[in-house]
């Protein structure tokens, strides 16, 4: 089976490679994705955190359904991309589904946050 379908749908990868909790980065085509199972579910998302442009493959934590941005405590609803706690940006997501034990996700076009222009270094806890 080919791994492009019509309408810019794209195979990104089996359910068996991520695991609930887990977040795993893959290339849907030229399109870099992160792919995060909750539960039997998986969604798919931008690779990095809507506020600093943190790769969420690396700094993200899954946890009963919320997504934590480990830099700066960023927090998403993954069932609904609604923002938790101190987040001011909703989660961002690409259509998806399970199909036969594998995840298909629509990228017809790369879903990317506008940054603000924050300096790193001044952030205060």
């Amino acid at each position: 089976m080919s791994d492009l379908l019509e309408n810019g749908w794209r195979r990104v990868c089996a359910t068996a490679d991520v695991n609930d909790g887990e977040l795993k980065r893959f290339q849907a085509g030229e399109i870099a994705v992160v792919v995060v199972g909750v539960g039997d579910e998986y969604r798919i998302i931008p690779p990095f955190c809507p506020h600093m442009a943190e790769p969420l493959h690396e700094s993200g934590i899954c946890r009963a359904g919320t997504l934590t941005c480990s830099k700066h405590l960023w927090q998403w609803n993954l069932l609904t991309g609604k923002e938790q706690g101190p987040a001011e940006r909703p989660l961002l997501f690409y259509q998806s589904e399970v199909r036969d034990g594998e995840v298909w996700a629509c990228v017809d076009k790369e879903l990317v946050y506008e940054f603000d222009e924050e300096d790193d270094d001044d952030f205060e806890w």
